[in-house]
């Protein structure tokens, strides 16, 4: 690959960047650029923050969310309504439900949707988790917030075959959400109002 840059570490730079999501060439020179102009020392805090978020930081046990404790804060609040859980895609979901300010209860990440597609089965999501969390904990109610894709209505249904046997309320989220959007891209009223108008989830 013939060098674009006049240096070879902007070039490493520039490609490590580029690595991230919705981060092309061209924006990955900008972000480096930038890097270069701050002092050392803030360049050093932004490499060591990051450094230590990766090797420390921990998933709640409970839920499978980001957390800094083996139990996420969302978990460990008494005020937190523990007989209600919303199982989610992933952590961006949490905080997309979260910052709605209409759901008091607790959550589960599943950590993706089924998608065969993509060689994502069952067994590689949080799943007998959730299935272990029903059967231990005094939950009464799972709300299916999973994006209304074709993987979050296959990943619904397999839930609900999942927990058919439990004495637990299954809910889904309204469809204020338009059909094919993802979660963490609804607006917060869209989002709160689908939590407030959940419905009974039948399996179809």
């Amino acid at each position: 690959m013939i060098q674009q840059y006049p240096s070879q570490l902007l070039e490493q730079a520039v490609q490590e960047f580029s690595k991230l999501p919705g981060i092309g060439r061209k924006t990955a020179l900008r972000l480096v650029l930038y890097q270069l102009r701050q002092d050392a020392e803030d360049v050093q805090s932004f490499v060591e923050a990051i450094a230590k978020m990766r090797q420390e930081v921990h998933y709640c046990q409970r839920c499978h969310n980001i957390s800094d404790t083996d139990l996420c804060p969302i978990c460990s609040d008494p005020h937190r309504d523990a007989s209600v859980v919303c199982v989610v895609e992933n952590i961006q979901d949490v905080l997309a439900v979260e910052n709605t300010q209409q759901f008091h209860g607790l959550y589960h990440v599943l950590g993706g949707v089924i998608s065969p597609m993509d060689g994502i089965g069952p067994a590689d999501l949080e799943i007998e988790s959730l299935v272990k969390r029903v059967e231990q904990e005094n939950i009464k109610e799972v709300i299916l917030a999973l994006s209304s894709t074709m993987e979050g209505d296959t990943t619904n249904f397999y839930i609900y075959r999942k927990l058919a046997a439990y004495d637990v309320k299954l809910s889904i989220i309204a469809r204020g959400i338009p059909v094919g959007d993802e979660l963490e891209y609804a607006d917060e009223v869209t989002l709160g109002r689908s939590i407030l108008n959940r419905t009974p989830f039948e399996g179809k």
